[in-house]
């Protein structure tokens, strides 16, 4: 087998790896049309560079013993960052997905050349445990990313800051990410959108994020910026959104909303405050706040159904409580606001699987992505002969 073709369908089994945890060889063979040496050919090389590990498989009946796929316990790893508002998150990614040393860090300052020195210190701290182990770096953001250019986070008050000085002086590649964009990233490949051809992922927070997921991969759009569903003018056109915008959809479902609804001040923390509204002992106010909140959410939802035409529709952050919460008034927001044709039969509305992990698994992913390419395991190859 030619050394390209080798790597080619090398990538091809620890891809399939990272998206389908627990994988057979056998699996991996009829998904990728192996004979069975060919797959144990592969993966006894996969073993050899400290790539993957097998163990045996469960027997079920008749048939020849399998191994399940695993990364290996010396293999390549991806540190993991995670921007929230007011904290960070940090986490490293094995070649299987497997996320370990998860940790939550509150900002010492907002200013991003503090933060990012943060997440420097953490970069060469990770480099130092782990040495060459460490390949690349992942970060996700909650904002509007292109390359390594954050664009805007209007939660945070940021606006064209380059992120590339979390890696300078370490070697690393930086791959960054919108926050919303990833976690659809793992709902697609791991999660409750699993399968689906077309999926439409929500988050909310601060506001508003998705992403559009075509086969497994997000629709970005011309400069990769795709999916600030947020600040679609679903709202009321006399409220100025930090975006600079008028009438965002983020300023009617999280915690600001609920906070106008209620006549009380803009809290500094939208989703803490948010979060105690719905542990609030039931009152009338409260009740018609949250109802009204959950009904732009799902009339929102239904506006991107006719739009995008998904197959399955996931949510994560507060979307989940706050329908949980009022869940008569999200459905008549989103059915009513469905085109007729679509009523009849429309697409599911499912809590994402992740939870709390969904950003970091998709961060998580790209960072996968990244290290499942034929250059990538060629230069892991060079450096890590058997």
């Amino acid at each position: 087998m030619a050394r390209r073709g080798r790597w080619q369908t090398a990538a091809e089994v620890l891809n399939l790896m990272a998206r389908r945890p627990g994988i057979t060889r056998a699996a991996v063979a009829k998904e990728l049309r192996l004979s069975t040496s060919s797959a144990t050919e592969v993966t006894a090389r996969l073993r050899e560079f400290s790539l993957l590990s097998e163990l045996p498989a469960p027997i079920h009946g008749r048939g020849r013993p399998t191994t399940v796929l695993q990364a290996h316990p010396h293999g390549p790893l991806v540190l993991v960052l995670d921007l929230r508002q007011g904290t960070w998150r940090s986490a490293i990614a094995q070649l299987d997905g497997t996320l370990e040393l998860q940790q939550t860090t509150r900002h010492r300052s907002r200013r991003p050349d503090s933060v990012l020195a943060s997440f420097r210190e953490t970069v060469i701290a990770a480099q130092q445990q782990y040495g060459d182990r460490l390949v690349a770096v992942t970060l996700a953001v909650v904002g509007s990313v292109r390359g390594n250019q954050l664009l805007q986070a209007a939660t945070l008050g940021w606006r064209d800051v380059d992120l590339s000085p979390v890696v300078e002086g370490t070697g690393l590649p930086l791959l960054a990410g919108n926050d919303a964009t990833l976690s659809g990233v793992a709902e697609a490949r791991t999660g409750a959108a699993a399968g689906a051809g077309t999926a439409l992922h929500l988050i909310v927070e601060v506001g508003v994020g998705g992403t559009l997921i075509l086969g497994g991969v997000p629709a970005g759009g011309a400069t990769g910026t795709g999916g600030e569903y947020g600040h679609m003018p679903f709202g009321d056109r006399s409220v100025l959104c930090p975006c600079g915008a008028r009438g965002c959809w983020d300023l009617e479902i999280d915690g600001r909303a609920l906070a106008r609804r209620l006549g009380e001040p803009e809290p500094d923390d939208p989703y803490g405050y948010a979060e105690d509204v719905l542990r609030r002992p039931p009152s009338p106010a409260t009740r018609s706040a949250i109802e009204l909140v959950t009904a732009a959410l799902g009339s929102g939802i239904a506006g991107l159904v006719n739009a995008h035409d998904p197959e399955v529709v996931t949510l994560g952050g507060l979307a989940v409580p706050l329908r949980a919460a009022a869940p008569e008034a999200f459905e008549r927001g989103y059915r009513e606001s469905l085109m007729q044709f679509r009523r009849a039969a429309p697409p599911p509305v499912l809590d994402s699987a992740h939870s709390e992990d969904g950003v970091l698994r998709g961060a998580a992913a790209l960072g996968l992505d990244h290290l499942t390419t034929e250059s990538a395991l060629t230069a892991w190859a060079e450096t890590h002969a058997p």
